[in-house]
């Protein structure tokens, strides 16, 4: 459950769309419970790395749009290169959302998971992870892990025992509008059995949800809770 005192919360996604596949409809419900949530983009995309600018500026309008869908109280985008994450610094990733973290007095973040596929989401694992430390940091209580679709269910490394959920959120009523804000994003979505479609998120949510008693949950590991 949500907690019933509003709260600070901020989702750290290291591409556009891992927000909405991985907690979609848990941040439409903290937006619904009052809380202020706070959106973090780590990545952009450049022409440096190959992109059209037609490319850039579509995703750029779709970063507006989906940030005005949701309503969120801030958003932040640090800029560093997409699908590069391990030619930058820890120290630089660590500064950059530790200062958001700061700024927004941050007291829930939501994270990808350490073993994704995408290499990107393991670096932005570690630099968010460092910025917990509660004599650095001491306005963040809970630290929470999220499950990205086409990601989460694509980590083959030898040590990496599964994503493990142990914390379940109803999200019945908001995986409709989840779907929705995740169709803004022209170029990631695609017919099922493509992992990014709306077969698959609904078929997830239904799944969580069947573990938990509801109609569509989406799962989280949480790792840190301080009360």
């Amino acid at each position: 459950m949500l907690q019933s005192k509003t709260r600070t919360i901020v989702c750290i996604a290291p591409h556009p769309d891992d927000e909405t596949l991985g907690c979609g409809g848990t941040l439409l419900k903290h937006i619904e419970n009052g809380d202020s949530v706070h959106w973090i983009v780590v990545t952009e995309m450049s022409a440096d790395l190959g992109f059209s600018r037609e490319s850039i500026d579509q995703r750029h309008k779709e970063i507006m749009d989906v940030a005005d869908a949701y309503g969120f109280n801030s958003v932040h985008r640090l800029g560093f290169p997409a699908m590069r994450l391990d030619t930058v610094s820890m120290l630089d990733l660590v500064d950059s959302i530790g200062n958001v973290l700061q700024t927004t007095s941050a007291e829930t973040i939501y994270i990808p998971f350490r073993n994704d596929a995408h290499t990107d989401h393991g670096a932005v694992f570690d630099a968010s992870v460092a910025c917990t430390k509660v004599f650095r940091y001491p306005s963040i209580k809970s630290v929470i892990a999220y499950e990205t679709i086409s990601e989460t269910e694509f980590g083959l490394k030898p040590e990496n025992t599964g994503f493990k959920p142990n914390l379940f959120i109803d999200i019945n009523g908001h995986l409709d509008q989840k779907i929705e804000i995740m169709s803004l994003y022209k170029e990631e979505m695609a017919e099922f059995p493509f992992p990014r479609s709306d077969v698959t998120i609904k078929a997830l949510a239904q799944l969580r949800g069947s573990q938990t008693g509801s109609l569509a949950a989406e799962a989280f590991m949480l790792l840190k809770e301080i009360r």
